[in-house]
């Protein structure tokens, strides 16, 4: 993949702190280069040359091709490492989680994330269905773990990675994990699995 990438990321988004993270975790070098989404720096016309969907992380790898979607991009950076099972079917099952993720995990718990700490509404005038669905796939999570230290395989794969990301943080957005005891747990294994401070 060459020596040097470029991460695009705002270092507040889980999305963004997935690709640090696994990055970090196999000891790649890279520049990081902040994008404050606030601020509208995802809508410049310089970055929407190298994401046109205006969102980020943006990973350029040093012949300068963009990638886009932090799931593909985590894919990408940890293609033959620990982090993807060798086992067809485990390699799958950890597809399956991220895709859910995307899907039924990040557009309620990051989203509630969003609206009350970073647009300031109060936890009590969040969407009803957006607290639902959230505490739903907080659910799903703990179904997932009752059995297993992680998501797959047994142990730390990019389904942890990409998981983690918001639901380490889903208090911001006004859940408690208290609720899901093994997710609390594994939340805490994958921070130790992963360096993550």
């Amino acid at each position: 993949m060459g020596d040097r990438v470029k991460i695009y990321g705002d270092g507040k988004s889980g999305n963004c702190l997935k690709v640090k993270w696994t990055a970090d975790f196999l000891g790649l070098s890279y520049d990081w280069i902040e994008i404050d989404i606030m601020q509208g720096e995802s809508r410049t016309p310089a970055y929407l040359a190298l994401n046109p969907a205006g969102q980020v992380p943006t990973l350029v790898l040093d012949d300068g091709r963009p990638l886009a979607q932090s799931n593909a991009i985590i894919i990408h950076l940890a293609e033959g490492s620990a982090l993807i099972p060798e086992d067809p079917y485990d390699r799958a099952r950890m597809l399956e989680w991220m895709f859910w993720e995307q899907y039924s995990h990040e557009p309620y718990v990051a989203v509630a994330r969003f609206h009350v700490k970073y647009l300031g509404k109060p936890v009590a005038d969040l969407e009803p269905r957006l607290v639902e669905r959230g505490a739903a796939a907080l659910q799903r999570l703990e179904l997932g773990l009752a059995d297993s230290p992680f998501l797959v395989g047994g142990r730390a794969s990019l389904a942890d990675v990409a998981l983690v990301a918001y639901t380490r943080v889903c208090h911001e957005g006004g859940f408690s994990l208290d609720a899901y005891p093994a997710v609390k747990a594994w939340v805490a294994r994958v921070e130790a699995a992963l360096g993550i401070r």
